[in-house]
């Protein structure tokens, strides 16, 4: 069987200020800003896919799961025995559900159906492609 989950695609970590956030994050660990809206901004590993996007809105941290299509992902999850605690829900690059496994692990999938985001010379999203 082919795996559902195409990689982690990001581990979200809530900052109460999103430019003292990008200060620590790039400035001390090292990451590299890949683009930013005004409460979010991916932050960059230099051998990974996986980002680390810092967020302002919710004080939770949350495990992002990339996969070829949050709906057939999700009727996959629901015949094994998982509930969907959100959506499938719109996203600027695809669609997004929140997921609760038989063991209480929640998590995010997310699929890139519509493109990747596009910035501008200091990171700014723009839009999608």
């Amino acid at each position: 069987m082919k795996s559902l989950l195409t990689n982690v695609d990001c581990i979200e970590l809530y900052v109460s200020n999103l430019d003292e956030g990008m200060k620590y994050y790039c400035n001390c660990m090292g990451l590299k800003l890949l683009w930013r809206t005004e409460n979010m901004a991916g932050l960059g590993m230099e051998e990974s896919v996986t980002e680390i996007v810092l967020q302002t809105e919710r004080k939770k941290m949350n495990v992002d799961f990339k996969v070829a299509s949050v709906p057939e992902t999700v009727e996959r999850i629901l015949i094994a025995g998982g509930i969907v605690i959100h959506g499938p829900f719109d996203i600027p690059i695809g669609k997004c559900a929140v997921i609760k496994d038989s063991w209480d692990n929640e998590y995010v999938i997310l699929d890139m159906s519509k493109g990747k985001y596009v910035t501008d010379e200091i990171g700014f999203v723009t839009g999608v492609k």
